[in-house]
């Protein structure tokens, strides 16, 4: 448990921006805390990282791994808890966490990331950790020898199936679109393995099992045929949400529910920054959110040393378009 409740700084969140704002933060002599749930975020649901710098290929929970060895060199405090509600007080802001702990600091990085959205379809909750998932790389070795669906024709819905056909004896990729949308690199992929059948304009309509799932209903919307296909389990991979309940009633959030910032990183509140994928960054990758975690933390590290003067942005850098 913490020693104190007051901060200079304080991160929501410990996946690569957040990880990567602490390091930052730590190397300015900022006195930071970490809140957050888990470590790694979704960077530990990739089995395949070819896309970072410095590693040919690395799986995701090794690179996450690294990070942490990284981060714990530096003196951050971290808790393991999530924030429930971010608000502004006189001396900068406050955080209530979800086991009904408080914490202040004079700013705040929000690098919360996002979570699986679920296919919201009778039989998915009363079958989760029942079959159903939504981490190939967590869960998919539990599923060897099994026919498995995965559900959704993105990079994340072919990264699973490519986990997955390596030890399932079939594979059933549903998307509801009329093609796949991911990378071609990982169509091409799938569609060689031999044991994998792709299932566009199709829906998962019901889940279904006695204990464990036995089967779904899809249907597909250009015939209208509606049939069952017999699976052990169901990889959910329809995207991502962002994780910003606990600051909508603070900050504006566009229709996707993302943190709009500038290029550094800054929301419209003096001391608030955000990072990763919980930002509107279009593009969600590993790299560019610890890149946009040390952007915040300089930034955060910028607001601090102007205190008590710092109420706007007018004296700092502009973002040039």
């Amino acid at each position: 448990m913490a020693k104190k409740i007051d901060y200079d700084l304080i991160i929501l969140g410990a996946g690569p921006a957040g990880m990567t704002a602490g390091i930052y933060a730590a190397r300015k002599q900022l006195d930071t805390l970490i809140l957050t749930g888990d470590i790694g975020g979704q960077a530990t649901w990739s089995a395949d990282v070819e896309n970072y710098l410095g590693y040919i290929y690395i799986s995701g929970p090794e690179l996450v791994r690294k990070f942490e060895e990284h981060l714990l060199k530096f003196p951050v405090d971290i808790e393991y808890t999530r924030a429930a509600k971010l608000s502004q007080i006189n001396s900068g802001f406050r955080v209530d966490t979800e086991d009904g702990r408080v914490f202040t600091a004079k700013s705040v990085i929000v690098a919360t990331g996002k979570s699986p959205r679920m296919l919201n379809v009778p039989g998915e909750k009363e079958y989760v950790a029942k079959g159903v998932t939504y981490c190939a790389t967590c869960d998919g070795p539990l599923f060897a020898g099994k026919n498995v669906a995965v559900v959704g024709g993105g990079n994340s819905g072919l990264d699973a199936a490519v986990q997955l056909m390596k030890i399932c004896p079939k594979v059933y990729i549903i998307e509801a679109t009329e093609r796949l949308r991911a990378d071609a690199v990982l169509v091409d992929r799938v569609r060689a393995s031999g044991n994998v059948d792709i299932l566009t304009n199709t829906l998962v309509k019901s889940i279904h099992g006695n204990m464990l799932v036995d089967r779904i209903t899809v249907e597909n919307t250009s015939t209208g045929e509606v049939r069952d296909i017999s699976v052990e389990g169901v990889f959910v991979e329809v995207g991502l949400a962002p994780n910003t309940d606990f600051i909508k009633d603070l900050l504006p959030l566009n229709e996707y529910g993302e943190v709009a910032v500038d290029c550094a990183g800054r929301t419209p509140i003096p001391g608030l920054y955000a990072a990763g994928d919980v930002t509107i960054d279009p593009e969600k990758q590993i790299i560019i959110a610890a890149g946009d975690g040390a952007k915040a933390a300089l930034g955060a590290y910028s607001y601090l040393v102007r205190l008590p003067s710092a109420t706007d942005w007018s004296t700092e850098a502009t973002c040039e378009t």
